[in-house]
This record gives structure tokens, sequence and C-alpha cells, in this order.
């Protein structure tokens, strides 16, 4: 048993060894970004209050976005990033839905309520200049999670997805730097409404500080 233990020790020695070099050749970035979130005429149509087309339709609007991100970096031209952001948006809801009345041939009244959305994501990343380099464009796709929370709720519906994108990094310092992202989340619209058609494409473009390693 012991000659069979020390066998392992010496395999998971060697194996770290032969890792160390990959590991020691990945940077590490940390950021906070903040930017805009918006959202198509079409996309934002998230379906009406009966099966009657008529009946008024629930619109989600455009609202603000803050993101953390951890990006691991391996090699010179590929990324891992994990993030999670909240995104603030809003919902017209007709009024008809809360009980009010619309008289024939007059104009749709709506009441605006907060629509939060608290998102987990990853992204591979591909950059085309390689590691070092001061300005690094890069591409990136991946999948998420999204759960819409209406306002005076604790509870939210969850919605998955996948999104894509590019921006850029700059280095401002050693352990500093501005990254510079346009996003496209695409999903099921929430909340299973009649006339519900199409998907849910939230566009992110944001503005983010990081620390890097």
């Amino acid at each position: 048993m012991y000659t069979g233990f020390m066998r392992l020790h010496w395999l998971a020695v060697a194996a770290l060894v032969a890792g160390a070099p990959a590991l020691f050749s990945q940077s590490f970035e940390a950021s906070f970004s903040g930017g805009e979130s918006y959202l198509s005429t079409h996309s934002s149509n998230i379906g009406t209050v009966t099966p009657d087309p008529g009946s008024g339709t629930y619109q989600m609007r455009d609202g603000f976005r803050i993101a953390l991100r951890m990006t691991l970096n391996q090699g010179r031209f590929l990324g891992h990033e994990f993030g999670y952001a909240y995104t603030h948006t809003s919902l017209d809801v007709p009024q008809t839905a809360g009980g009010g009345i619309s008289l024939p041939g007059s104009a749709q009244v709506y009441v605006n309520t907060g629509l939060p959305a608290h998102q987990g994501f990853y992204d591979f990343l591909g950059y085309l200049i390689p590691e070092g380099k001061r300005i690094r464009p890069f591409a990136c796709a991946g999948v998420q999670f999204t759960t819409f929370v209406p306002s005076g709720s604790y509870t939210g519906e969850t919605k998955y997805g996948i999104n894509y994108g590019a921006g850029f990094k700059v280095k401002l310092k050693e352990n500093w730097g501005l990254r510079f992202d346009l996003r496209q989340y695409n999903m099921s619209k929430p909340f299973n409404l009649p006339n519900n058609s199409g998907r849910l494409l939230l566009d992110e473009f944001s503005i983010g500080l990081s620390f890097l390693l």
C-alpha cells in the first residue's frame, strides 16, 4: 500500500510540474463595467393581455446595465470569461391588464413599472492581437441565464440563451486597463404571454475599468 501511495504521490508531482508552464502563462483580469441595454421595437414586444392582438401589448424598455467580469487569458490569443450583470429595464403594462377600461377607438394607456434582470454568463474570447500588446481587439461567444423579477415580486422567471459580440481592451498602466464591449444576448421572451413571438434580443454597450494580474 505504501509503495502504491508513493507512486501516486510522484505521479501527482510530475503532473503539477508538467502543467506549471501552462499555469504561469495565464493572466487574470477583474473588471467593472457600466453602460446601456437596448431592445429593438420588435424584440421588446413580449406579448398581449389576452389572445386578442388588440387587447394591449406589454413592451419592455431600454435601461442601464452594470457588470462584473473575471477573465482568465490562456496562451497568447484565447480567454475565458465569467460574469454577473444587473440590468435595470422597465415594462410598459397596458392599463387594461390592471383592471382599467380602454374605450373603443381610444389610445391605449400604459403604466411603466420596473423589471430588473439578474444575469450570469460565460464567454469564450478570441483575441486578434497577442498577449502583451497595449490594444487588443477581441470577439466572443457564450451562454447565459437571465432572471427577470417584476417590480414588487420576490420571485422571477429565468430564461436561458446565447450571447455573442466583440470589443477591445486598452492597457493604461501595468495593472490597469479599460475595456469596451458590444454584446447581444439572445433568449426566449419571459412570462409566456399570448401572442408572444420571436426572440428577446438585448444589446449591451458598455465601458469598464480592469485590474490586471
